[in-house]
C-alpha cells in the first residue's frame, strides 16, 4: 500500500429543502491510490435566523419573487453561511482548515418534460471567502445542469463510492435514501452500475402539514408524535400515489416548487374531511411508500438511511415495515452521522473540484459524461490549486476518529 497523500481540511455547508437551517461538518481527506479516506471531525446545525428563514419560504414557488428579493436573500444567505463556515472551521476543524465547499440553498429547480433546464442556489460565496479568508468552491450543480443532467441528486457522489465495498462484499445491491424536504435513493448494483433520482416529497409535506395543524406553531412532526395518533386514509394516499411524477423514469428530479401547500390542498379538495391525525398519519405513508417502492424496483439489499427524516421513528418504522425484508439502517450506525451526511457529501465535493476530479455520476444524474464541478472564488491568499489527480477514486472508507461524531448525534453551537 502506497503511502496515503497528505490530507486536506475541507469544511462543508448546506441548507436542504427543508430550509431548517445550516448543516456544517468538517472533514480531513487522505487519498491512497484509488480509495479515499475521510475521517469526519464533526458536524452542526446552525439555525437560520427566524426572518431570514420565513423571507426565504415567502420566496419558493408558487409564490412571487422579485429580482430585489432574490438579491437580499442571496447575500442574507451568503453571510449566514460565511458565519456558520467561521464555527465550524473553529469549533470541528481546531481552528484550522485549508478549503470550504457550499451547496448553498435552493430555491429552484427547473425542470419541463422531465429535463432539468436550471437550478437556482442562493449564498453567495464571496461572504464566504471574506469571513474565513479561505478558497471556497460552490455553485456545484449548474455544471451538470449544463450537461443535460438534473444537478440532483448529487449524494450519489458520496454514495457510489461509500457502498461499493458493501455491495461487492455481499454481491446484492445496495441503497442509500437520504429523507430531506425531498427524499433522493442512491443504488449501486453488483454489475457495477449507478443510479440515482429523487423518490418524490421527504418531510416536505408533512412539514406543511404539520404547520397546517398546529396553526403555524410547528415546523415538522417532532418524533412523528402527530402521525401516531392517526390512521392512514387509503383515498387520500391512493390520490397522491396517483402523481405521474412516481411512474417517470429516472434520472428525475423534483423540489418544493413541485410539492407545496397548493399541491396538498388540490390532494384534499373533494375528499370527505381529514382529521389533523389522518393527514400526518397519510403523508408519512406516502413518503415511506414511495421510497419503498423505488428501493424494490431495483431488488435493494440493505439500505442505508439518512437526513432529517432518520429522526422521525414513526417515519423510520413505516419505511422498514414497507421494506420487510430488506436491511434496513442509518448511515450513523455505520459511521457517518445522519444528521450531518450532506454536509460531509458537501466538502466531498469540494475536494474533489480542488483536486481536478469529477463529482458527478452521469448514471445518476443523466448528464452526458462525467464533470468537473463548480466555481472556486479565491481566499485571502492568492489561488495556488494542486496538480490535477492522474489517479480517479473508485471507492470512499469512513475512517474512525477520536473526534469523530458519534451515530447519529451531532453538536450544535
Amino acid at each position: 500500500m502506497t503511502n496515503p497523500d497528505e490530507g486536506l481540511r475541507v469544511v462543508g455547508l448546506i441548507s436542504g429543502t427543508s430550509i431548517d437551517g445550516i448543516d456544517v461538518a468538517a472533514a480531513e481527506f487522505r487519498a491512497d491510490g484509488e480509495e479515499l479516506i475521510l475521517v469526519p471531525l464533526g458536524c452542526l446545525e446552525i439555525d437560520y435566523p427566524e426572518q431570514l428563514r420565513d423571507d426565504l419560504l415567502a420566496a419558493l414557488p408558487p409564490a412571487a419573487s422579485s429580482v430585489e428579493r432574490l438579491t437580499r436573500l442571496d447575500t442574507e444567505v451568503g453571510q449566514a453561511f460565511a458565519a456558520a463556515a467561521r464555527t465550524g472551521i473553529d469549533q470541528l476543524a481546531g481552528g484550522h482548515a485549508d478549503l470550504v465547499a457550499s451547496l448553498g440553498q435552493t430555491v429552484f429547480h427547473w425542470v419541463e418534460d422531465g429535463s432539468a433546464k436550471g437550478t437556482l442556489q442562493l449564498g453567495q460565496p464571496a461572504w464566504i471567502a471574506e469571513r474565513t479568508g479561505l478558497p471556497v468552491v460552490a455553485d456545484l450543480r449548474a455544471r451538470d445542469v449544463a450537461a443535460g443532467g438534473h444537478g440532483a441528486p448529487l449524494a450519489s457522489t458520496l454514495d457510489s463510492l461509500w457502498l461499493r465495498p458493501l455491495v461487492d462484499e455481499t454481491g446484492r445491491a445496495g441503497a442509500a435514501v437520504n429523507v430531506g424536504g425531498i427524499a433522493n435513493i442512491t443504488v449501486v448494483t453488483a454489475e457495477g452500475e449507478t443510479l440515482a433520482y429523487d423518490t418524490g416529497p421527504g418531510n416536505a409535506l408533512l412539514d406543511l402539514a404539520a404547520a397546517r395543524v398546529s396553526g403555524g406553531s410547528l415546523r415538522s412532526d417532532l418524533d412523528g408524535a402527530l402521525a401516531a395518533r392517526g390512521q392512514v386514509r387509503t383515498d387520500l394516499l391512493d390520490r397522491l400515489l396517483s402523481d405521474p411524477y412516481y411512474l417517470a423514469p429516472p434520472p428525475k428530479s423534483t423540489g418544493k416548487e413541485h410539492f407545496h401547500q397548493s399541491y396538498l390542498d388540490e390532494a384534499l379538495a373533494g375528499l370527505p374531511s381529514v382529521g389533523d391525525h389522518d393527514l400526518l398519519a397519510t403523508l408519512t405513508e406516502l413518503t415511506a411508500t414511495t421510497i419503498a417502492a423505488a428501493c424494490r424496483e431495483h431488488k435493494v439489499d440493505t439500505v442505508v438511511c439518512s437526513g432529517g427524516g432518520v429522526a422521525n421513528p414513526i417515519l423510520l418504522a413505516a419505511v422498514r415495515a414497507a421494506l420487510d425484508g430488506s436491511t434496513v439502517t442509518t448511515s450513523g450506525e455505520i459511521g457517518l452521522s445522519s444528521a450531518g451526511k450532506e454536509a460531509y457529501l458537501t466538502a466531498l465535493l469540494g475536494w474533489l473540484t480542488w483536486q481536478g476530479l469529477p463529482a458527478n455520476v452521469p448514471g445518476a444524474t443523466g448528464a452526458r459524461g462525467t464533470r468537473l464541478l463548480g466555481s472556486i472564488t479565491p481566499g485571502a491568499d492568492a489561488l495556488r490549486l494542486p496538480q490535477p489527480r492522474q489517479t480517479a477514486i473508485s471507492r470512499l472508507r469512513v475512517a474512525a476518529d477520536p473526534t469523530d461524531t458519534v451515530g447519529d448525534s451531532h453538536a450544535r453551537p
